[in-house]
């Protein structure tokens, strides 16, 4: 599934007809807001996934 530019252009054509040219900024917004949401949501899964490693890793170097 590539994606030219003349499919791209047609997609933002769409876009502005359907949502009009003073409701894009305030779409882009939520857009952004959401992809910083689900970064923060995957480093926070991170987090917890090596947090143990490194408590166990730390555990045993203690011993």
């Amino acid at each position: 599934m590539n994606l030219g530019a003349p499919e791209i252009i047609i997609i933002a054509l769409v876009i502005l007809l359907l949502f009009g040219g003073k409701k894009i900024p305030e779409l882009m917004k939520g857009l952004g807001k959401g992809v910083k949401s689900y970064r923060d949501g995957l480093n926070g899964l991170t987090e917890d996934i090596n947090k143990p490693a490194k408590e166990e890793k730390t555990t045993s170097e203690n011993q």
